[in-house]
Parts: C-alpha cells; sequence; structure tokens
C-alpha cells in the first residue's frame, strides 16, 4: 500500500459551521458528529478533514485541493452561489479569478477562521517533484 494521507484537523472557532460551510464549497458530505469532538467532511474515499473547535486565536493555515476541470468548474460555481468572495492568487484583493501558472488553473478563497483554502487542476508542486530527494 502506498502512503496516503488519512485525515487532517483543521481548528475552527464554531466547527458544525466551518465543517458544513467546507462540505458545501467541496460539494461533499460531511457529519456534526464523529470520533472524538470533530465534525467530519468526508473529501474523498480516503480523506477526511477532522474540524476542531478551538477557544483561542486559530491560526491561519492552508489547504489545498486538486481536481479535474469539471470538479473545478463545479467547484467555482458553488463558491459564486454561496456568495463566497475568491481570488488569482494566495494573498491579496479579491478578483473574482483564477490564475493558470503551469498551465492549469487556481482558485483561493479564504473563511471565518482566516485559513486560505485553493483548489487547482495542475499540481505546480509535482512539476518541481524533481528538486526532491530519497
Amino acid at each position: 500500500m502506498s502512503i496516503q494521507l488519512d485525515h487532517m484537523i483543521v481548528p475552527s472557532r464554531d466547527r458544525r459551521a466551518a465543517a458544513e460551510r467546507i462540505a458545501r464549497i467541496l460539494g461533499v458530505s460531511w457529519s456534526a458528529t464523529t470520533v472524538g469532538p470533530f465534525c467530519a467532511v468526508f473529501v474523498n474515499d480516503g480523506l477526511t478533514l477532522d474540524v476542531d473547535q478551538i477557544e483561542r486565536d486559530v491560526p491561519k493555515l492552508h489547504y489545498c485541493f486538486r481536481m479535474n476541470e469539471t470538479e473545478f468548474d463545479a467547484l467555482v460555481g458553488r463558491l459564486r452561489d454561496l456568495g463566497i468572495p475568491y481570488r488569482s492568487g494566495p494573498h491579496g484583493p479579491v478578483d473574482m479569478s483564477f490564475n493558470t501558472y503551469q498551465g492549469g488553473r487556481i482558485v483561493y478563497w479564504s473563511d471565518p477562521d482566516n485559513h486560505v483554502w485553493e483548489a487547482l487542476t495542475i499540481s505546480y508542486a509535482r512539476a518541481t517533484s524533481s528538486l526532491g530527494h530519497k
């Protein structure tokens, strides 16, 4: 079996609202109850986002999802339908656009906890994988 990311924690001031919002944007299911104190967002058969509520300042984190062109179009449509501003860069002004870095499309948005979310169609991290070491 290859190594796969199974789940990760997403800190939030309101775990239920955050989980529901993430699931609506991604077009996936979620549950208010799961193992432990989390609300789970079921991204796919192999990845769950466990949204945890914290009572202190939420650290600003970045989450990126790679998807095909059809899924990307659907995600951007959901951002528009939900009235969620998006942008072509990880930081900076909301321009309601995406960029075409490395020949694919990339879009970014933020949430009430100030996390930066990203969706892309071609992994720019993979394009530079020849730099890695084993």
